[in-house]
């Protein structure tokens, strides 16, 4: 045992620069390597993920826009809709207003023909009295004449 633990012990003294030049090659490996690849690797992804991140803004951006023009492009269809309504009402206010202009002429023009027929009535009954006064004096006087027997009556010749 004692003959294992000295050859153990010069194995392990051998081992020595072995075991430096392994500790030398990981801290050149970690300074040299690892550290620049774990810098440019996180870099990378700080990058990436700031890229994704952007694209997810700018669409988000761009959600943003697009739902203030659909909103946009609502109010003015609501605005045009507004619009033709009010000017569906003023024609329809102009029509009524003319079809009421339209019947007070007419009705005034009714009442006009009527009380010209009126008038042409009241100088017809004043001309017809008139008229059967003389004749009525007409055929007194001719009836009441002492001349005049010479009337046929029945109408014969």
């Amino acid at each position: 045992m004692d003959e294992t633990l000295r050859q153990l012990g010069q194995l392990l003294l051998g081992s020595i620069p072995t075991i430096l030049f392994v500790l030398l090659l990981w801290g050149s490996y970690a300074v040299l390597l690892h550290k620049p690849l774990t810098k440019v690797l996180e870099e990378r992804r700080s990058r990436t993920e700031g890229a994704i991140e952007r694209a997810q803004a700018d669409l988000a951006a761009a959600e943003a826009r697009t739902a203030e023009y659909e909103q946009r492009l609502r109010e003015a269809r609501l605005a045009l809709f507004r619009q033709q309504e009010q000017r569906r009402q003023r024609a329809l206010e102009n029509r009524a207003r003319a079809l009421r202009e339209a019947r007070a002429r007419a009705q005034a023009h009714v009442e006009q023909a009527r009380q010209a027929i009126e008038n042409d009535k009241v100088t017809a009954q004043e001309e017809l009295q008139l008229e059967s006064g003389r004749l009525a004096s007409e055929i007194v006087r001719v009836i009441l004449q002492p001349g005049n027997t010479s009337i046929r009556l029945g109408g014969g010749r």
